[in-house]
């Protein structure tokens, strides 16, 4: 027998000589690689007459209840297939949210619609126990802890956050509902709108928060206290001061009184809170604005472990957060390095391994750069001149590759030579996993993003150039690579000063045509971005502004204490690309695995991706609706998906046997399939709502067709 963790038969061995070892046995025997290609539909659940628009397991796993635009839930036996108990909730608006109540002996179900209202049903007696009318928008997202069985939260397009105890309903009573945990009103503006929330398992005093803008809010329930708000009688969709027209809130001890004002309970305790982003969407959604796309959290859910927080970004990708070990935003201090400092002597930034996926560099200086757009740079030659001319500065002399590794670079070289970026990232991935200190292959994945150039691969792309530099300060390539990237991340002042300490550490090349170039296209967005903010040149970076805090500060509606916690934002552990979220806003993504090991979302061309989370690669694509895939709830305790979405059924996933049969569900070419989903996400949204409505536009082509070959010449980025 071979000793591996790896080897099913090894850990079986040691369950039975270890009792300790029996719940590491059964996490790792949860969900397997070998049962994820495996997977495949088991059954079609049919009984509702509209979408399905969300899923719970009971904690057992052993009751699925489903939710629809038929305003009706369903209780399913997911092992026999079979319809347990239809409720007619009473909604009279389509169903978001359904939940099984802790410690009710799956007997009491919440749900949550857009009728605004909340209502609590006994599942066998077939009543309705409560209804809550407190919100004054559609109800998105319910949430609910093990240890507490009387307590459920409510996320609202009202924009507030509810705590609902049923030992005391009152507290949520006609048009002044005092159980209002958070108001975004009170930070974001009157167009604030929680899209979904969620409770940490392991630390339930951790809430989550997602909202229509990118950030992610993280509260301490243990400081936070539940407040009071008054719904005017006439603007029952909104919550407005009567006298000033502005979202209000009032203290729930004062609830009762005159409206106090505004300063005296808009502001939170310190430290309640911690926002996360992934670093270039702040200003990055300043440019989806003009292309009439929004960014918004459709989806967020807690690892096992609680440490990790897993994100659906309406309108840009997956990402994952950790919020035990918090990762500070990629910024380039200005002058830090040309005052005869390296990076790693610099006191301005610390630097530390991460998980083995890249490195962590905590920045802790105040006039760094975080957020940034994307835009496009064609014509470079300088690397491809390089490849044949690196010295000793240029190389890296560490340790040698191991033969694995090496013949993984070696291929992805191979297809990146051949274009084919998608599948080299892929490969640069595995390898990075098995080695996760060698910067060529840093190097090498972030030459890779810069030509593919999907949402969000120019930040990834800095962050990497980051990583190849820390282990490595002469790493030549990394270094043009990190001035492109802060250039097409609009970041020119600091572009100018990256490419000027590129030309003094490696001055053969200062004279080369490309960087030359680079140059001059760095000095002309220089001269532009003076144009635009006046004479005197002042930009937010010659205020000592991020960007992004530049534009926050002009907008009126927001908060500065929404400006500070903003400002403050951790990065982004990891991101999952394929999908494409923009069509709803309740597009799920979840951990599958008692460990997490792999990711599954859905997307608006019909399919569902599936992800291993070590790497980020895409693993399967499957099949899983007629139009859009919403929903995806992973089985608590065995192998098992069952999903939903527009058709009107519920299916169920789980590994087919070794058969030699066809499964007619999988889509074969993940890469062209995540890639028409990058191209739908960047097309025009009126375009979009008419091809998934079934419409062909003449001239518009294909969302899945590959672009015109022709034009400018790519640019070059030779790997390592």
């Amino acid at each position: 027998m071979k000793r591996t963790s790896s080897s099913f038969l090894y850990n079986k061995f040691q369950q039975e000589l270890k009792d300790g070892n029996n719940i590491r046995f059964t996490r790792s025997c949860h969900v397997t690689s070998n049962l994820i290609h495996r997977l495949g539909l088991e059954a079609e659940l049919q009984g509702h007459n509209g979408c399905v628009n969300c899923l719970a397991w009971n904690e057992k796993g052993s009751l699925l209840a489903s939710g629809s635009d038929d305003v009706q839930v369903i209780v399913w036996d997911p092992f026999r297939h079979k319809l347990l108990s239809t409720i007619r909730t009473g909604h009279s608006g389509n169903i978001f949210s359904v939940k099984f109540l802790p410690q009710s002996d799956d007997n009491v179900i919440v749900t949550g619609a857009a009728d605004c209202k909340i209502r609590v049903h006994d599942v066998k007696q077939h009543e309705i126990l409560h209804v809550f009318s407190c919100h004054a928008g559609r109800v998105k997202r319910l949430a609910t802890v093990p240890d507490q069985p009387h307590l459920f939260w409510s996320a609202s397009e009202d924009g507030t956050i509810m705590q609902f105890d049923l030992r005391n309903p009152e507290m949520c009573k006609g048009d002044h509902p005092r159980n209002v945990l958070v108001n975004l009103n009170d930070h974001i503006g009157p167009h604030a709108e929680a899209k979904c929330l969620t409770m940490s398992p392991l630390r339930p005093e951790l809430l989550a928060v997602g909202a229509n803008d990118p950030y992610v809010r993280v509260y301490d329930r243990r400081m936070l206290h539940c407040r009071g708000v008054v719904f005017p009688h006439d603007m029952p969709s909104r919550i407005f001061n009567v006298r000033s027209g502005s979202p209000t809130s009032v203290n729930s001890q004062s609830a009762s009184s005159d409206f106090p004002s505004i300063s005296e309970d808009k502001g939170l305790p310190a430290g309640c809170v911690q926002y996360f982003v992934a670093g270039h969407l702040p200003q990055k959604q300043q440019d989806y604005r003009k292309k009439y796309r929004t960014l918004a959290s459709t989806y967020m859910t807690f690892g096992p472990d609680g440490s990790e927080l897993l994100v659906n970004i309406g309108g840009e990708q997956i990402y994952l957060f950790d919020v035990s070990n918090k990762r500070r935003p990629q910024r380039y201090i200005i002058g830090q390095q040309l005052n005869s400092q390296t990076h790693a002597d610099s006191k301005d930034a610390i630097c530390e391994n991460s998980n083995g996926y890249s490195k962590r560099c905590i920045d802790v200086g105040s006039n760094g750069f975080s957020n940034g757009v994307t835009k496009h740079i064609a014509n470079s030659s300088l690397e491809s001149s390089i490849s044949s001319k690196v010295g000793k500065r240029g190389r890296y002399y560490g340790k040698p590759l191991q033969p694995a590794v090496e013949a993984i670079k070696k291929r992805a070289n191979e297809v990146f030579e051949s274009q084919n970026y998608s599948q080299a990232i892929h490969l640069y991935n595995q390898a990075i996993h098995m080695a996760p200190d060698l910067p060529i292959l840093y190097g090498n994945r972030a030459a890779a993003y810069l030509k593919r150039n999907w949402d969000g691969d120019i930040y990834a792309a800095l962050r990497d150039c980051y990583s190849a530099i820390n282990v490595d300060d002469s790493h030549l390539k990394a270094h043009f690579r990190l001035a492109k990237c802060l250039f097409e991340l609009s970041w020119v002042e600091e572009a100018l000063d990256c490419l000027t300490l590129f030309k003094s550490k490696f001055p053969d090349y200062a004279a080369s045509q490309t960087c030359e170039a680079l140059e001059k296209d760095i000095r002309a967005a220089i001269f532009a971005k003076t144009e635009e903010y006046g004479t005197d040149g002042a930009s937010p970076s010659s205020r000592g502004q991020t960007p992004s805090r530049w534009m926050e500060s002009t907008a009126d509606t927001t908060s500065f204490q929404e400006q500070t916690w903003r400002s403050s934002a951790f990065d982004y552990e990891l991101r999952f690309c394929g999908h494409c979220n923009t069509t709803t806003d309740i597009k799920e993504a979840n951990f599958f695995g008692s460990n997490g090991q792999f990711i599954v979302a859905g997307s608006d061309d019909g399919s569902f991706f599936i992800w291993e989370k070590a790497t980020t690669n895409i693993v399967r694509v499957l099949r899983g609706d007629e139009s859009i895939v919403n929903c995806l709830e992973p089985h608590p305790v065995t192998c098992m998906l069952a999903t939903s979405g527009i058709d009107p059924v519920v299916r169920l996933w789980t590994p087919q046997p070794e058969d030699g049969k066809k499964n007619d569900r999988e889509v074969i070419n993940s890469d062209d399939a995540a890639s028409a989903n990058q191209k739908r996400m960047n097309a025009d949204p009126l375009e979009v709502m008419l091809i998934n409505m079934g419409y062909r536009l003449p001239g518009a082509g294909s969302l899945d067709q590959d672009d015109d070959t022709g034009g400018e010449s790519p640019v070059s980025c030779r790997p390592s």
